[in-house]
């Protein structure tokens, strides 16, 4: 398997990006998980020298610009997210789908157990209990959207 290029991560980002900004009727916005970080979390797994903190890094702040109420929250939860994907990139990939999509699901409590203190520390209101229904709909999306994405960078040299 060849490694992605450049272009292809930016595009993917890009697309999860506009998936996790689209605005959705508030029942369904609340089932909605943060496509961005599933695309992130994959190529930080897939593709460690191509998809590093700088893209967990830029791709939470494009999320900040258009969702954050503090500029740079969502930034700080994606490179830490991000750096753990990579520094544990190869005991991820070898696992199976399943024990892969309950690492996703911690990482996603992560993601949003760092949001939610900086919403606290920052006097934001802090939302409701829903918030932590994004990690549980990451965590069953996670086999899909590797399965895609995966297929997507397979086959082309």
């Amino acid at each position: 398997m060849s490694a992605p290029s450049g272009g292809r991560i930016l595009l993917t980002a890009f697309v999860a990006l506009v998936l996790t900004v689209l605005p959705l009727p508030p029942w369904l916005d609340v089932l909605r998980p943060v496509f961005l970080v599933l695309a992130v979390l994959y190529w930080s797994v897939n593709a460690p020298r191509t998809g590093d903190i700088a893209l967990g890094f830029f791709a939470g702040l494009a999320l900040d610009v258009f969702q954050g109420p503090v500029l740079g929250q969502h930034a700080l939860a994606l490179s830490l997210v991000t750096y753990i994907a990579v520094r544990e990139h190869q005991r991820i990939r070898s696992k199976p789908a399943f024990q892969q999509a309950l690492i996703v699901f911690a990482a996603l409590a992560v993601y949003e157990f760092v949001l939610f203190a900086i919403d606290g520390w920052s006097g934001h209101p802090v939302t409701s209990a829903l918030r932590w229904v994004h990690t549980v709909t990451g965590a069953l999306l996670w086999p899909p959207v590797a399965a895609v994405l995966a297929y997507g960078s397979r086959g082309r040299a």
